[in-house]
């Protein structure tokens, strides 16, 4: 074989492997001589990189999409709820790099207090007693280490919603049976998060063996907290607000630390709300109904909680996809409404309960230090 046949061979493979790149992705960016990447695209792939997070987003989905497809086998609707519970683990066992057992104690605690509140909540005053005190042993956890913060609000979470959620228009028969079904599946959910971290762990080595350094301010936010989510609890169970969970969740989320930086918190979420309900209110118009489009939507808000490096652009995202399921669901105008009244209103009380605990502390500690007179 002559070395001229031998380069012409080489010179056709260089062709048709650069022709198989461009019907693959079908785009010019992938079709220029010099580069198989663009500047435009490079910035884009660094962009996305940069605001997606893949690697959380790839295990979310393994957890919650199965609830998705279960869901369409069965026809439960209660089984599109395992999805928050499933990522509700996942959260912090991720950022903290939990063990299984922990997972396992995480998992304990969400039942636990969802079937507390699920079964006050006929009783209204216990139910709003029981919210507050779940929203005080959320934060009051990081006397014993910060990273009690992350895994005690992915227990309120969860639990406050899936106990309103379950409740929300139907029969005490039917909250029951409903409750029941999320109970029963739910080991599913651990168990498919147990399996991911035991699969990172033997890859990373990464299992974290204490919960980080005790907070020292610990009792203002957690009193903070408790103040919120009672004041939006009572509201919600005096004026019977429809989807009352986002007032309580929108409270307890607020208290981040010192006012202004709970100010800039509820900042986000309002412009979120703003941003994101009208949009996806706007998206569900030109949509038809429907049972699919529906059960996307709301694993695309449930993935939100985890998928984004900025917290403005994952809440305007979540608002954006509960108001399309809403309208997937038939009934997207009075959600949309609801979620931005919700979330300013449960704001509102986190940022009076902030600024109460900050003012009554000052004046006590200028009291302490203050000479007798």
């Amino acid at each position: 074989m002559t070395a001229r046949v031998r380069q012409g061979r080489r010179a056709l493979r260089k062709v048709l492997h650069h022709s198989v790149l461009c019907l693959a992705f079908h785009s010019p960016l992938w079709c220029s001589v010099n580069s198989p990447i663009s500047p435009s695209a490079t910035n884009l792939r660094d962009l996305l990189s940069r605001e997606i997070k893949t690697a959380e987003l790839l295990r979310a989905l393994i957890v919650a999409g199965p609830m998705v497809a279960a869901y369409f086998i069965a026809r439960e609707t209660a089984l599109l709820n395992l999805g928050l519970v499933a990522v509700s683990l996942l959260i912090p066992a991720l950022r903290q790099h939990f063990p299984p057992k922990v997972i396992v104690w995480h998992y304990l605690a969400i039942l636990v207090t969802f079937a507390a509140l699920f079964l006050a909540a006929p009783i209204k005053p216990l139910f709003a007693v029981l919210t507050a005190l779940a929203g005080f042993l959320a934060v009051a956890g990081t006397r014993y280490g910060e990273h009690f913060r992350t895994l005690g609000n992915w227990v309120f979470i969860p639990a406050v919603y899936l106990a309103c959620e379950v409740r929300e228009g139907v029969s005490t028969a039917e909250a029951l049976r409903h409750a029941g079904v999320i109970v029963a599946s739910s080991p599913i959910a651990l168990a498919l998060v147990c399996a991911i971290r035991i699969y990172d762990q033997r890859r990373q080595g990464d299992a974290a063996t204490s919960f980080g350094p005790p907070a020292a301010e610990w009792f203002l936010p957690a009193l903070a907290t408790a103040m919120a989510v009672f004041a939006a609890a009572a509201l919600v169970e005096i004026l019977n607000l429809a989807q009352g969970q986002w007032v309580m969740w929108s409270a307890a989320s607020v208290v981040v630390g010192d006012l202004s930086t709970s100010t800039d918190k509820l900042k986000q979420r309002t412009i979120g709300a703003f941003v994101g309900v009208p949009l996806g209110f706007l998206a569900g118009i030109v949509l038809p109904q429907s049972r699919v489009g529906y059960a996307l939507a709301v694993l695309a808000a449930t993935l939100t909680l985890i998928s984004f490096s900025r917290y403005i652009l994952g809440f305007g995202l979540r608002c954006f996809f509960i108001a399309l399921a809403a309208s997937f669901a038939g009934g997207a105008s009075g959600i949309a409404e609801e979620r931005i009244v919700n979330v300013l209103i449960g704001g509102s009380f986190g940022l009076i309960a902030v600024a109460l605990t900050e003012i009554v502390w000052l004046r006590i500690m200028r009291k302490a230090r203050s000479p007798p007179g």
